[in-house]
């Protein structure tokens, strides 16, 4: 579910969805603006009023009203940021986290007839599934030579077994007389 919810993000829907934040945003400082605005005529209209009663509409007009105002802004200052964040860590899992599907394993190396392995310039030959040449594409057939002679050494983490030594080359025919 999380890995269908990141491919939504990713991409234009998650710039998409941050730039619908921004709204919310602006909600946000104008309620407070507007708020703030209104708690201070209410505050000039009282103090220019000697009796209660008279104070009382710029009670009920202005400072209750933008009181609200302001606890509504930063009720929708507080939301939207912390939207805003979530969105932002939902697109930076996706960049990190891919959605597709893993990459197949990587097939192991194995000749058909069992024929040893060894890399060019190394010391030692190797069994087709030892780690050591697995994923190295550069690995190739031992060559039946170069293990007569005895020029590489058996590998001392798969100890792969001598494989069987070649034949001889064919006689040569005898010449005749």
């Amino acid at each position: 579910m999380r890995a269908d919810r990141t491919a939504r993000t990713a991409g234009a829907s998650g710039t998409a969805r941050l730039r619908a934040l921004h709204p919310m945003l602006w909600a946000a400082f104008a309620s407070l603006a507007v708020g703030a605005v209104l708690c201070v005529l209410g505050w000039y209209g009282v103090s220019g009023e000697r009796f209660a009663e008279r104070q009382l509409p710029y009670l009920a007009s202005c400072t209750v009203p933008g009181a609200a105002l302001i606890v509504a802004g930063t009720l929708l200052l507080t939301h939207g940021r912390s939207v805003l964040a979530a969105a932002r860590v939902e697109e930076l899992y996706g960049l990190l986290v891919t959605t597709e599907p893993p990459a197949p394993p990587e097939r192991t190396r194995t000749t058909a007839d069992g024929t040893p392995l060894m890399v060019p310039g190394g010391t030692l030959w190797h069994r087709a599934d030892c780690p050591l040449v697995a994923g190295k594409p550069e690995a190739v057939p031992a060559d039946a030579t170069v293990l007569s002679a005895q020029a590489l050494a058996p590998c001392p983490i798969c100890e792969p077994e001598r494989p069987p030594e070649p034949e001889g080359p064919p006689p040569s025919p005898a010449p005749e007389p």
